[in-house]
């Protein structure tokens, strides 16, 4: 089921969200090669209810996301009518624009579906969860390499040597049903005991929460399964800068490195490493207030930083 379209390519707005109660994937028209940006960003009153988690996944965004793009706002309690940024604008990563991109210090997967005859082309894009530090995500390339509905999982004995000092032990397996990690779906890559997977624990959706694999909403990847097939290539990257061109404007959005990787990120030199070899491409006009402002708040929203350069 998809929720939200574009309703035409020469509007420029990749990705205009509808309301609805929930947003199970969001499906987006694919920008030409001189495109990097799709989606827009929004805002939502919150209701005296709320909590910013129970938005974030009413519409489709991981828990980090949500709480960085909106760093005053109250996780628990945001507050009856308290506006809230809804960071569904984003910067398509750097790399080849097919298969599966997975972003981890994004925490967000894209999808670049197969061209259908008749049909523009589209991308999905999806937050996950990533592995915690020690349990880290590999980067590299690799494939989709089988899929299985309903499950078992058989913890590795790291795993079970884990639980086992916690006092938690495991069994060998953990057949299908409600106490399965695993959910009902399972994407197996061809890195050995690395899955993309839905979850019997959802709350934990776009936050470094998992052994090395990728987690997902369980209505996330009820929509991606059945569109993914076996031997798509996918690409696991870490860009928290990423910069890209829409409409002769120079945008930059940027996340917080992994805790790992904080002492040896300088963002302002990577972000300016970015920028040089865009300028290298096409000479702009620079607005270094944003671009720092950018670099300081760390929001991951895309940011206008340039403009082309004009005689």
């Amino acid at each position: 089921m998809r929720l939200n379209r574009v309703a035409a390519l020469a509007v420029l707005t990749f990705g205009v969200l509808l309301q609805a109660p929930l947003l199970y994937a969001e499906t987006l028209i694919r920008p030409p090669l001189d495109v990097d940006l799709v989606g827009e960003v929004r805002s939502v009153k919150a209701s005296h209810e709320d909590t910013l988690l129970d938005i974030a996944r009413r519409f489709d965004t991981g828990q980090d996301e949500i709480l960085h793009a909106n760093p005053t706002v109250d996780r628990w309690l945001p507050g009856d009518g308290t506006e809230v940024v809804l960071p569904t604008r984003h910067i398509l990563p750097d790399a080849r624009r097919e298969g599966l991109i997975l972003n981890v210090s994004e925490m967000r997967l894209y999808y670049f579906p197969p061209s259908k005859p008749g049909q523009p082309d589209e991308l999905q894009t999806y937050p996950v969860s990533v592995g915690r530090m020690d349990w880290d995500t590999p980067q590299g390339t690799t494939r989709v390499i089988a899929k299985t509905r309903n499950p078992a999982w058989r913890p590795p004995e790291s795993i079970k040597q884990e639980h086992a000092e916690e006092g938690e032990p495991l069994p060998d397996v953990i057949p299908a049903g409600p106490d399965n990690p695993l959910g009902k779906y399972a994407l197996r890559l061809g890195l050995p005991g690395y899955l993309i997977h839905s979850t019997n624990k959802p709350f934990g959706v776009g936050m470094r929460v998992t052994h090395g694999c990728v987690r997902m909403y369980p209505e996330d990847i009820e929509v991606l399964f059945p569109e993914v097939p076996v031997g798509t290539p996918v690409q696991i990257v870490n860009q928290p800068v990423k910069v890209g061109w829409m409409s002769g404007t120079l945008f930059i959005e940027i996340h917080p490195p992994l805790e790992e990787d904080r002492d040896s990120t300088n963002l302002t030199t990577l972000a300016m490493d970015l920028v040089n070899r865009e300028w290298e491409r096409r000479p702009f006009v620079l607005d270094g207030g944003a671009l720092n402002r950018a670099i300081a708040t760390q929001q991951g929203i895309p940011v206008a930083i340039a403009h082309t350069a004009r005689d």
